[in-house]
């Protein structure tokens, strides 16, 4: 069946196993934290020698597997055989488990790590982890539901975050949980419990600075601000490792295409739900709608297509750094 987070490491702490797990879904943050948690928790670690099997999708087979699933614990009340990776088994050899789970070991809790694509929900295998085990299956965080991710991370380890902060670590580090995690969790070392991370903060702890970053060029650029947009280009000119145009590209297209949104509502106080951004920030986007109308954006979007294909050598012969495709990107959007 398929779990939910809660569903699934309760039922872990709980000592209520299932015979077999499929940790799955593109965003691979989550069968990292389910598997990072399984591995060090089900078998004690004295035990793990006799008890616990890691194998890798790419270096074994589905038959190989089932022959450690089918054998008994020596030590510990139950076996562990976690499959990384399992994506890479040929397969032909899923329907194995189909055949292995219709009569599982019960004192063996069998677990696959299915990363980037999906197992056929038709064949043979889907169907008979549904009906014995724990699915659990998480999709991408769209970009927009990121800051709120953020917000919630940072509750769950006692802090809150600025809004303003939230966006600004998400539109420089981008979809990437793992890192953001990470960077995050560096935070947390420097702060008493309860502090507010605000964006000083994050500049001083992370790198990310408050007053450079895409975050601000979008407000700059939606105000029309020249003297500000020249100063961020500039920065991110003389910082492209920290700053690349293949990051600032797509966050720059969709917060055009989000103002064009914002331009054909009916109603515009819907906008906060439409757009998923917290309400603060639908003046801005109001903003850059009364500055751009919708031809103007239209341009926009053929300037940032431009740009794109230009950073990837199309169009451009090397002679052209991705510093001045920015200079002169950011200078056709506000003129």
């Amino acid at each position: 069946m398929l779990v939910t987070d809660k569903q699934l490491f309760d039922s872990l702490k709980a000592g209520n196993y299932m015979p077999v797990y499929l940790l799955t879904g593109e965003e691979n943050y989550y069968i990292d934290q389910a598997s990072d948690f399984i591995e060090e928790n089900i078998v004690e670690e004295s035990l793990r020698d006799f008890d616990q099997t890691v194998l890798y999708g790419r270096d074994t087979d589905m038959r190989t597997v089932i022959s450690y699933a089918k054998q008994f614990p020596m030590m510990s009340p139950v076996k562990l055989v976690l499959v990384k990776e399992a994506q890479d088994i040929n397969s032909k050899e899923w329907d194995l488990l189909a055949d292995y789970l219709e009569h599982p070991l019960s004192q063996t809790l069998l677990v696959f790590c299915y990363r980037h694509k999906k197992l056929d929900k038709r064949g043979r295998a889907y169907k008979a982890i549904n009906n014995k085990g724990y699915i659990y299956e998480h999709a991408k965080l769209y970009d927009s539901q990121l800051p709120d991710w953020i917000g919630t991370f940072a509750n769950q380890h006692g802090h809150t975050i600025t809004q303003k902060g939230s966006v600004m670590i998400a539109e420089s580090i981008g979809n990437d949980l793992g890192r953001i995690a990470n960077e995050l969790s560096k935070v947390f070392i420097s702060l008493n419990p309860g502090d507010i991370i605000n964006e000083d903060i994050i500049e001083r702890n992370i790198g990310i600075s408050k007053d450079y970053n895409v975050f601000e060029l979008q407000k700059a650029i939606g105000r029309r601000d020249v003297l500000q947009c020249n100063r961020i280009v500039n920065h991110f000119a003389a910082n492209p490792k920290d700053n690349p145009i293949q990051m600032v590209l797509p966050s720059l297209y969709g917060y055009f295409i989000k103002v064009m949104i914002y331009h054909q509502l009916p109603d515009k106080n819907q906008a906060a739900s439409v757009l998923k951004v917290n309400p603060y920030f639908v003046r801005d986007y109001a903003t850059a709608a009364s500055n751009y109308p919708l031809g103007k954006l239209a341009s926009c979007i053929g300037y940032l297509n431009d740009a794109d294909l230009r950073s990837k050598g199309i169009r451009n012969a090397g002679t052209v750094t991705d510093g001045e495709l920015l200079k002169e990107l950011v200078f056709k959007i506000i003129h």
